[in-house]
């Protein structure tokens, strides 16, 4: 497995990305897991489920039950996870705050990620706050993979300008 030569080694309670596996693995996780935006609390959630991919700091997907779906607006964009499958993307409104394309879910995932199927992600870079339990999570560099970093996570990350390479 490639490690970075800058590769930062774990801490006691701490994980690094670059122990994470590839293809992802998806695993349950019982820490709350709260979203806000626009000072309303969007998801909150102790039932979500993290994807961990070398290199990336987990990302969380959350039951749609758990998510105040009425701030969610579907748009017409689409991509393609050659692990999870078709991902569908939503803007999210909150009073006179919105987030564009903020948010993904995965309508018909592979089979490996049947578990996550209309599970919604966001991007913490476009929220006002995510946490995890009280740590308030730091967003992963770049918006493309959507990680979120906390002090128990170490890297480094993908996402920054160079590190498209890794």
């Amino acid at each position: 497995m490639f490690s970075p030569p800058n590769r930062i080694a774990p801490g006691p309670g701490q994980e690094s990305v670059w122990d994470y596996p590839r293809p992802p693995r998806l695993e349950d996780s019982t820490r709350r897991i709260r979203i806000v935006l626009n000072g309303v609390v969007i998801a909150d959630s102790r039932r979500a489920k993290r994807v961990l991919e070398t290199s990336h700091p987990p990302t969380y997907y959350i039951p749609p039950e758990d998510v105040q779906m009425q701030y969610f607006q579907a748009v017409p964009r689409s991509t393609v996870c050659e692990w999870k499958g078709a991902a569908v993307y939503f803007t999210i409104a909150v009073g006179d705050q919105q987030a564009e394309q903020a948010a993904w879910a995965y309508p018909q995932p592979t089979e490996a990620f049947q578990s996550i199927a209309n599970y919604i992600a966001v991007y913490p870079s476009r929220m006002e706050a995510c946490y995890i339990d009280d740590e308030r999570v730091q967003a992963q560099p770049g918006d493309f993979y959507g990680g979120w970093i906390t002090s128990d996570i170490v890297g480094p990350f993908k996402g920054d300008p160079g590190t498209w390479g890794w």
